[in-house]
């Protein structure tokens, strides 16, 4: 019988294609500094989204965004958001992102699973959609809530300087300015339309993963897509280990982890 902390050496450096909460059950308590989440939006969709000129909007229709019910979702939330606080060390944190559709929700379970939060962060979009029925605000942005997992604990990870040194020597604020991720770095399928409809922008991901982390420290994140968190935790010298449920994500983010190795051995 395999243990866990087997399982958590096997798992290091890993981008592992299964359901986050059964590996995360594998995983030994209080082995993990780190949790990035950038879990389903439950955008709960009703129609198509169309354009003035009649083109339909490309907008995230995925299977693993639909629930059933706002209960649904919330059962959900509560399972892997359960196990994240078990497997996070005493003064490990987490940061989970999301839009209006679920961040409240997720607010609201983190406090009652009794995470601490620090700081609400909100990632304003250089280059946001537009509002194509003109019915409401353009939505420019989404929230990460940094959370600690014990309010007792003061010796959490914050790189108070490197964020001050990074904003010019002022103090890091918590509006952050990142553009879409678009171009080149936005992965592709075979027949060129982007692979995963959510895939974050990598500078956003360095600075979550240089503002609290450490160098060795473990970078969970139990729904990778195309494993930016596991690109931003190897260029800073973080171990990893990453889990998605759609094999054709993993594939992906397997190969660009490679790419940004092979990268920076040759620079």
């Amino acid at each position: 019988m395999v243990t866990k902390t087997e399982s958590l050496k096997a798992f290091l450096g890993q981008v592992i294609h299964g359901d986050c909460l059964e590996i995360m059950r594998q995983v030994p308590d209080e082995a993990v500094d780190l949790v990035f989440a950038d879990p389903p939006y439950n955008l709960q969709l009703q129609n198509e989204l169309i354009r003035p000129n009649q083109t339909k909007v490309d907008a995230v229709d995925d299977d693993w965004d639909k629930f059933e019910s706002f209960g649904d979702y919330d059962e959900f939330s509560l399972a892997w958001l359960g196990e994240c606080h078990r497997l996070l060390k005493p003064n490990g944190t987490i940061w989970v992102i999301g839009t209006y559709h679920n961040v409240y929700r997720l607010g609201k379970h983190l406090q009652d699973l009794g995470f601490w939060i620090l700081n609400d962060i909100v990632w304003v979009k250089d280059n946001p959609m537009p509002n194509f029925r003109g019915v409401r605000f353009t939505n420019a942005h989404e929230i990460l809530i940094w959370a600690v997992k014990d309010k007792s604990r003061k010796d959490y990870t914050f790189n108070y300087k490197e964020m001050k040194e990074l904003n010019k020597g002022k103090q890091m604020r918590s509006d952050w300015y990142f553009p879409l991720c678009t171009g080149r770095e936005r992965l592709k399928d075979d027949s060129g339309k982007k692979l995963h409809n959510t895939q974050k922008p990598l500078a956003l991901l360095e600075r979550v993963i240089m503002a609290s982390t450490k160098e060795g420290d473990l970078v969970f994140d139990p729904f990778c897509g195309t494993g930016t968190t596991g690109v931003a935790a190897k260029m800073y010298g973080r171990n990893y280990i990453l889990v998605d449920n759609d094999e054709r994500y993993v594939k992906a983010a397997r190969h660009r982890i490679d790419e940004a190795c092979h990268r920076a051995q040759r620079g």
